[in-house]
Parts: structure tokens; sequence; C-alpha cells
């Protein structure tokens, strides 16, 4: 995934359509492409934004933390549990279908992690 533009460049190419350039001689004069002048400059029209949003990130794992608590739980209770277990109790006991790997990021943001050792076992 490529990074955005820079926010100053954002800033200068919609202060130059502000002033009454069109979208695509502002975007030859600033070397860049008449498609993301025209998409810069309808959300700055609708919503003053003239700087470009945060790229990348975790966008679903916050729906796991309404059963955190009970992963916590569980945790606490079977301390050598694996991922695959608790993605099944979460599905059998309240129906919340998760992955291992969302419910892995929710004991990680709560600083509890599930370590298989072999004095675990």
């Amino acid at each position: 995934m490529t990074r955005a533009l820079s926010t100053d460049l954002r800033q200068r190419t919609l202060t130059a359509v502000a002033s009454g350039m069109s979208c695509r001689a502002a975007a030859s004069r600033f070397g860049i492409s008449p498609t993301s002048v025209i998409r810069w400059v309808a959300e700055w029209r609708a919503s003053g934004r003239d700087h470009a949003l945060t790229q990348g990130g975790d966008r679903r794992s916050h729906r796991v933390e309404a059963w955190s608590d009970f992963l916590l739980s569980e945790v606490e209770t079977k301390d050598d549990i694996s991922l695959i277990e608790l993605a099944d109790r979460l599905a059998t006991r309240h129906g919340g279908r998760f992955a291992p790997s969302t419910i892995w990021r929710c004991l990680d943001r709560h600083a509890m992690t599930v370590k298989k050792t072999a004095h675990a076992s």
C-alpha cells in the first residue's frame, strides 16, 4: 500500500483550487493525479478536512472487546488454554465467532499472553 502524499502538497493544491484554478490544472501544476485532486476537493467541500486520514491498522478487533471479560476469566481459570479452545468456548457459550488471531490481539491489548511451554503441559 502506498503512503499518502504530504499534507503540505494537499493544502497547496486545495488553496490553488480555492483561488479559482481548475482541479486538472492544479494537478498538472503540482504533478499529481487529477483524480486525487478531484477527490481531495470533494472531501474538502463536504467536510472541510484538508489532510489525509490515517492508513492501516486493526479495524475489526474492537468487536471482541465485548467478550474480553469472558476471555480473560477463561485464561485465568485455565492458564494453558489454546486460542482455538478459547474461540470454541466463546462460540458455544455466547455465539461469538472470532478467529484465534482476533482473540490473540484482544489478549495482547490486555497484557494477557498465553505462552505454551514444556513445563506448562
